[in-house]
């Protein structure tokens, strides 16, 4: 089981994020000690989305494309209609959650991430949360979508909204330490 300051967190997003649900778990996991890697589909710094306008800019690490699933222990998809509205038309980006899926390890999608898990198939006989939004999207998906800060199955946590950070943030520290789930079909 990987001790959280020796874990390699991966963070996929693109223009359009929620400037909160990207900021606040890449500045929670790196205080825990993990390394965080932020990814967008060309490499490029991301601007992000507060308050109903443009948000900061944020520094990317690397191109998704250019990345493996082996070399990190957890997914965090952050949220915003945007940011997950366009990475579910990246190939790249749902063949990463797919492999992160595939693998085991833990994957976090906040608000409106869950459309990527959406996309990649894997909420199927789950159960999840969302951006209220997007509810039948993740039910249409299989999913048992339940209004809760955070809900966890087999290392696929979900969560809402900005409101529900702390507890989001704190879940996937859990399930990093708890290492690779064994993924029965649901």
């Amino acid at each position: 089981m990987p001790d959280i300051s020796n874990a390699r967190v991966l963070v996929l997003a693109t223009h359009g994020f929620e400037q909160s649900e990207l900021e606040y778990p890449v500045k929670h996991l790196r205080e825990k000690g993990a390394e965080v890697c932020v990814a967008s589909p060309d490499g490029q710094d991301i601007c992000g989305w507060s308050d109903g306008d443009w948000g900061e800019r944020v520094a990317v690490d690397a191109k998704i494309g250019d990345l493996q699933e082996g070399d990190f222990d957890a997914l965090v998809l952050p949220g915003g209609q945007m940011n997950p509205d366009i990475l579910r038309t990246k190939p790249e980006a749902v063949r990463m959650v797919k492999a992160f899926y595939d693998a085991g390890k833990p994957i976090a999608a906040i608000c409106h991430g869950p459309w990527l898990l959406v996309e990649a198939d894997v909420l199927r006989g789950r159960s999840a949360t969302s951006y209220a939004s997007i509810a039948t999207d993740v039910k249409n998906a299989g999913a048992d979508w339940k209004d809760e800060e955070v809900v966890v199955d087999q290392a696929i946590i979900t969560s809402r909204s900005p409101k529900d950070l702390p507890a989001f943030v704190a879940k996937i520290v859990e399930e990093i330490e708890e290492g690779a789930h064994n993924r029965s079909a649901a």
